[in-house]
């Protein structure tokens, strides 16, 4: 599994698959679907889809491909490699969703909730096989939210395909036990490698499970929380324990409004108004600079002007 396009810029999402087998393009296929990282408030979500001819179902069943939360680390690798041996009959995709990803899309204007993106992300994985060739027959899939809704939802948009949305689908059906298998080592191997952008020094990579309620993670969050940035990539910062720690933590910005002068809102809450940080000092250009410009400004060449 090659990661590096993901790992070239973990900003963003990213969309990694398999060689399609030639069977899979003339016989009738199953396909299963399922994800990995929903919960945690640290690195991406994964969604995986795998699929195999019909006939190879039973051949699946007997590589003893299970839910991948009931296995150890080596072994979902140990069966990551099978899977990857019988290319010849099986076939994955993966769409890699980045925290960043996750939390703009949840706190965008107009609402768009996880479970809205779960959908849209599977969806697209359908669609992604189709249109490679794969004569898909029947589909299941681990519900998100109720599932004779997602199962009448995907049945509309995919008509001729048999769907099946049951809670626990990766317990149920081998071909979601794969594909919860593929998603979940991309993330494993994601989160263990993760490279971060911000000039952070040596990192601590003791995060705990990357649970909201692990006391580790709640740890590492405040150890790498910038009072006026926030956090690093690696976080979901729309998540509600991020949140917190943030307005307790955080330096507090005014944002001018229409209702008041930002200035003056600024001086009698005893605070900078945000055109401070971007106005030039009083002494002007000459005057020197006592402290290091933060990378969010570098990056970008933005500089501070007294003049037009």
């Amino acid at each position: 599994m090659d990661l590096s396009p993901f790992e070239t810029d973990n900003s963003v999402s990213c969309r990694l698959t398999s060689e399609v087998p030639d069977v899979c393009r003339t016989e009738d296929c199953c396909l299963g679907i399922d994800e990995a990282g929903r919960g945690p408030v640290l690195g991406p979500m994964v969604y995986g889809i795998c699929f195999c001819p019909v006939s190879k179902k039973q051949e699946l069943k007997e590589s003893k491909v299970a839910d991948s939360k009931t296995l150890t680390e080596a072994e979902r690798e140990n069966l990551f490699q099978k899977l990857d041996e019988a290319k010849s009959y099986v076939g994955w995709a993966l769409q890699i969703l980045s925290p960043n990803t996750i939390s703009t899309s949840m706190l965008q204007r107009t609402k768009y909730n996880l479970n809205a993106l779960s959908h849209d992300t599977a969806i697209g994985l359908v669609q992604y096989a189709l249109d490679s060739g794969v004569q898909l027959k029947e589909v299941f899939v681990d519900t998100v939210g109720p599932a004779e809704k997602y199962e009448e939802k995907l049945s509309k948009l995919f008509p001729g395909i048999d769907v099946t949305v049951r809670p626990k689908a990766d317990s149920l059906f081998p071909i979601v036990s794969a594909a919860s298998i593929c998603a979940k080592v991309a993330r494993d191997r994601i989160v263990k490698g993760w490279a971060f952008t911000e000039d952070l020094g040596e990192v601590d990579t003791d995060y705990g499970s990357g649970y909201p309620n692990d006391p580790k993670t709640k740890a590492w969050l405040l150890k790498y929380l910038d009072p006026v940035f926030g956090y690093p990539q690696f976080v979901r910062f729309s998540w509600s324990t991020a949140q917190t720690l943030m307005d307790s933590k955080g330096v507090t910005v005014h944002w001018e409004d229409d209702d008041e002068d930002g200035e003056k809102s600024a001086q009698r809450q005893n605070n900078k108004s945000m055109l401070a940080y971007f106005s030039a000092s009083a002494g002007g250009n000459d005057q020197k600079q006592t402290h290091q410009t933060h990378r969010f400004f570098t990056e970008r060449r933005l500089k501070s002007l007294d003049t037009l």
